[in-house]
């Protein structure tokens, strides 16, 4: 017990690091423009395919290696080690990888590594002279690595901590940082509802390094600063249905981003057997009609599917979802997890 509140407190240090950049990226801008104040945008693309399908609602449910980017304390919510492989189609062009492993090091504690990459084809160079391109090309991408710890310190509770280093390149500028994502859950033992809270890539403002050299010949090398994509998920989760064969599980999540309105997800997923997975869900911005077009986003309905089969003595999991993102088109996602 003592040995589970040290633990505990060194959670919480964690998370008061920084405390004063903390409460401004958390805290809400009342009455002013939040859209466009944070930087390394790709943090906040959702990972894996069953989280997706289930409209991003997956805080509280968070019980596979996906755990890893939505809630590290839900590492040690499954008993197996695990690898998870995940690919998303974004919109332009634009690919999205993910890979994960857990390792549990006994039924308490957890550890897990990930890695993230986003990715496209280079791009021309245009000028206001030559508007149909230079003949010269420029890269954009970006790369995170991301070690994970998390304890169970109850048979009810359990916390975890990421702490994640953060890549971008463009052309010739860089963004480094270093963000930090604490997690929660917690089975409250009213039948197999559960209640998570997580904080998303908090940390340090962080400034573009490098310079780049204007159309009239001069050199810029000093740039503003901007935040981290700093995000506040709270949800509840549970199964209002569940048998031997069919499992039902309903739920609903609160979104609050530094740099954007808060939101509402809603999600359901129906199993059969253990084997065969239909998911639902939709994103809703706060003030907007839950069931019609949000007028302030393009993100809408989500759907996904999945099978999940034993082959000798590893558990293996195929998922796949669709958005649709309106004008923007759709995202399609598929993932991969391995089980031991």
């Amino acid at each position: 017990m003592r040995h589970a509140r040290r633990t505990y407190c060194a959670v919480l240090l964690v998370a008061l690091w920084g405390t004063g950049s903390l409460y401004a990226q958390l805290i809400p801008n009342l009455g002013g423009q939040r859209v466009g104040i944070s930087a390394l945008q790709f943090l906040k693309l959702g990972v894996g395919a069953r989280a997706a399908g289930l409209g991003e609602a997956f805080v509280s449910i968070a019980d596979d290696a996906s755990a890893l980017y939505w809630n590290p304390s839900g590492i040690v919510q499954f008993p197996s080690h695990q690898l998870l492989v995940a690919h998303m189609e974004y919109v332009a062009d634009i690919k999205h990888d993910f890979l994960g492993v857990v390792y549990h090091l006994d039924d308490q504690n957890a550890l897990g590594a990930s890695f993230t990459s986003l990715h496209m084809q280079d791009m021309e160079i245009t000028t206001e002279t030559q508007p149909m391109g230079t003949g010269r090309y420029f890269t954009f991408g970006d790369v995170a690595f991301g070690l994970t710890y998390a304890r169970r310190m109850t048979d009810q509770f359990s916390a975890g901590v990421t702490v994640r280093y953060v890549e971008e390149t463009l052309d010739v500028l860089k963004i480094r940082a270093v963000v930090f994502d604490i997690g929660t859950v917690y089975w409250t033992g009213l039948g197999t509802a559960r209640f998570a809270v997580a904080i998303s890539n908090f940390g340090s403002d962080v400034t573009p390094e490098g310079s780049v050299s204007g159309i009239d010949g001069g050199t810029t090398s000093a740039f503003q600063s901007f935040s981290v994509p700093t995000v506040f998920r709270l949800g509840i989760a549970m199964d209002p249905i569940e048998t031997d064969d069919h499992r039902l599980t309903t739920t609903i999540q609160l979104n609050h981003p530094n740099d954007n309105a808060e939101n509402v997800r809603v999600g359901i997923e129906y199993a059969w057997n253990n084997t065969f997975f239909l998911r639902a869900g939709l994103k809703s911005t706060i003030g907007q009609p839950l069931l019609s077009a949000d007028a302030t986003s393009d993100e809408g309905m989500a759907a996904g599917a999945g099978l999940h089969a034993t082959v000798g003595p590893m558990n293996v999991s195929v998922d796949y979802a669709y958005t649709d993102f309106q004008r923007l088109g759709s995202v399609h996602r598929i993932s991969l997890v391995l089980g031991l």
